[in-house]
């Protein structure tokens, strides 16, 4: 089993958008914004952004991205994590959140957030294992009007 994870291009938009989709299908609530996910809207993220991409064997199977707060450019706001569902159960998002976290200390950003939502409780562990912590007085900058709001998870940056 050969992985790596390298940055996404702009040219990696629509594989991007196709692979956010197929990592939702089944999991993720359908009112989530991620089952309508598209090319253009993921080159906007990029451009403002960054994204990683886990490749398993040569094929992807997994991707992240990241994005400056709107009004806090030292904050970084981690979205859209995903691995398709064959490959799950290997730990496989680990390396995207680390290629996150490495990415993020290399750029002198200070704090890094993610927002967990209250049908998936595990995460709150595997984040907490990165050492992000509960941010309860947060709010997600992109929560979804029609969903229950995520937790917000926040893991402040040494350098």
């Amino acid at each position: 089993m050969n992985l790596v994870v390298r940055a996404a291009s702009d040219d990696d938009a629509q594989l991007i958008a196709n692979l956010t989709r197929a990592c939702w299908a089944g999991t993720v609530t359908v009112t989530s914004s991620g089952h309508r996910e598209t090319a253009q809207r993921v080159a906007e993220q990029l451009r403002s952004g960054g994204a990683f991409i886990l490749l398993l064997d040569d094929a992807p199977v997994g991707s992240v991205r990241w994005a400056p707060h709107e009004f806090e450019p030292d904050v970084w706001e981690i979205r859209r994590m995903g691995v398709l569902p064959r490959c799950r159960g290997g730990n496989l998002s680990q390396h995207l959140l680390e290629a996150v976290i490495h990415h993020s200390q290399a750029s002198s950003v200070q704090e890094l957030r993610l927002a967990v939502r209250d049908d998936q409780p595990r995460l709150l562990d595997l984040y907490a294992a990165y050492e992000f912590e509960l941010a309860d007085e947060l709010e997600y900058s992109y929560a979804n009007p029609a969903e229950p709001p995520p937790r917000v998870m926040r893991r402040v940056l040494r350098h």
